[in-house]
């Protein structure tokens, strides 16, 4: 990350790797895939693809514990050796022909099941894995690496339209005909992603959906309503609609791996609603409109589990995106902490100082915070903003070190306020200079923390009124956003004349220092 550039997602709080673990091992596709590398053994058969023969479905269809009389069982065991396979919690060897050579491998020949096999069908074998014994002995790390193998196949079959769609879809050579099923695979799956990616900035952001549902029209509105649209049309209304429908089938998918808590679209809903009514429906129930929570759920509601969070940043990462997690720079040097939480909301910046504090001698830990708050480069006010938080808990064991930067013009002031704060004696009354420095320092740190919020004019009035002439003698101070304070000042001062003298002060200023 550059000096001038910050995360554009907040930090996640993530649970402890040994409960996501134990999370992963819970999840029903992931238990599942187990059961089923266990059951693995000389008498499995595969056919090419490693999926298993047809008439050794019902023997993992019963050791899975299904209801062989549900039509579906057959399907969930099937995906259930998929991920056994794909995460190596299962070895497969494929069939091979007269010749010795695999048959999915044989050049220009079908590698549907039996190809080249002659008039004797040929079937491959399987074989508990390697990394099936990494389920009960290797560390949570381990496991969560096989949960996340599970997690791209179930995501990869979770953009494959329905069974059906590509059956018609088949030409006469057998080959998809991806323009009549109006399927891309890489759209399909970008999209899959975008959702994700917005359920989980939904998740982590302050105030967000970390504790609640997300309604299924919310997720499908933020993929298809274009920025700045007002009103949506009937057109886009129709494609949120679809968009609804087409995530309702996926997180149907997604859940059984422990991503998502989901509640589905209500079955009578759809029934009862013809397309236009569904799409006017999922409307209100993503728009500002107060509509009861009953009815927002009918449309389906879903939430990203712990685990889920932590499989979506993990994804995130690997894609090259700057994830933040609270605790990652508990090993950092004070600069790094300074500014990586200099972006952070406050809450998360408070938690990641005390995670940093607690591996730390405090003396010298307060040592280190100060010195990494000096500079006079942009990020100073803000990083000077975070250190006084993190210094705010601290005990008399820190008196000493922030007794030591009294002198400092960028830090005494600083140092003043956190002694007074503890009543502490022979505290030096610092110069009209320095307070100057600190009123302009503190109001830079917070636009740059919290932009121009409505507490921000109270703040300035309150730094401003005790001192006869300020803005007379303010614009001469010596620090880099003192013309840049005084603009917003001349902005947001809630006292006209006050206002009126700031403009006046930050000409001055910019004059001064152009």
């Amino acid at each position: 990350m550059s000096a001038e550039s910050h995360p554009t997602l907040p930090p996640v709080r993530l649970h402890s790797d040994a409960e996501l673990a134990r999370d992963a091992l819970g999840a029903p596709l992931f238990a599942r895939a187990v059961r089923l590398a266990r059951w693995a053994g000389p008498g499995t058969r595969v056919d090419v693809g490693g999926e298993l023969v047809a008439d050794q479905l019902p023997g993992a269809v019963e050791v899975l514990g299904l209801d062989a009389a549900d039509a579906d069982s057959a399907g969930y065991a099937g995906q259930a050796w998929r991920v056994a396979v794909d995460t190596g919690l299962v070895d497969v060897t494929e069939p091979e022909d007269e010749a010795g050579q695999d048959v999915g491998q044989v050049a220009g020949q079908d590698v549907g099941p039996g190809a080249g096999q002659g008039s004797e069908e040929r079937f491959g074998t399987a074989a508990p894995g390697e990394d099936l014994a990494l389920v009960t002995s290797g560390a949570p790390g381990d496991v969560l690496d096989l949960w996340l193998a599970a997690l791209d196949t179930v995501l990869a079959d979770a953009a494959v339209p329905d069974l059906d769609g590509l059956v018609d879809a088949l030409d006469a050579g057998g080959e998809i005909d991806f323009d009549r099923l109006d399927w891309n695979p890489g759209r399909e799956a970008d999209f899959l992603d975008g959702v994700l990616a917005n359920l989980y900035l939904l998740t982590v952001t302050e105030g967000g959906a970390a504790d609640r549902p997300v309604p299924l029209p919310v997720l499908a509105a933020s993929m298809v309503v274009p920025d700045g649209m007002g009103e949506p049309t009937d057109a886009v209304l129709e494609q949120v609609s679809d968009a609804m429908m087409r995530l309702d089938d996926q997180f149907r998918q997604l859940e059984p791996i422990g991503l998502v808590e989901f509640r589905p679209v209500d079955e009578e809903l759809m029934a009862e609603a013809d397309e236009e009514e569904l799409a006017a429906g999922a409307s209100r129930a993503g728009g500002p409109a107060a509509v009861d929570d009953e009815d927002v759920s009918r449309y389906g509601m879903v939430r990203l589990t712990p685990l889920g969070v932590y499989g979506i940043r993990a994804r995130m990462l690997e894609a090259g995106v700057e994830a933040p997690a609270v605790g990652e720079l508990a090993d950092k040097g004070a600069d790094a902490l300074l500014d990586a939480v200099s972006f952070y909301p406050e809450n998360a910046a408070q938690a990641e100082i005390e995670q940093w504090l607690a591996g730390r001698e405090l003396p010298a830990a307060v040592a280190e915070l100060l010195a990494a708050a000096r500079g006079d480069d942009e990020g100073g006010p803000l990083r000077r903003l975070r250190c006084q938080q993190a210094l705010a808990p601290a005990g008399p064991e820190a008196e000493p070190a922030v007794r030591a930067v009294l002198d400092d013009a960028e830090l005494g002031g600083l140092a003043r306020v956190w002694l007074a704060e503890r009543g502490a004696a022979d505290v030096p009354a610092p110069d009209p200079e320095m307070v100057f420095w600190l009123t302009v320092d503190t109001i830079a740190a917070q636009l740059a923390a919290d932009g121009e919020t409505e507490e921000l004019p109270l703040l300035m009035e309150t730094l401003t009124a005790h001192h006869a002439g300020f803005f007379e003698q303010v614009w001469r101070v010596e620090h880099p956003a003192t013309a840049y304070v005084l603009e917003a000042m001349g902005r947001l001062h809630p006292d006209k004349r006050a206002a009126k003298e700031a403009r006046k002060a930050a000409f001055k200023a910019r004059s001064r220092r152009p």
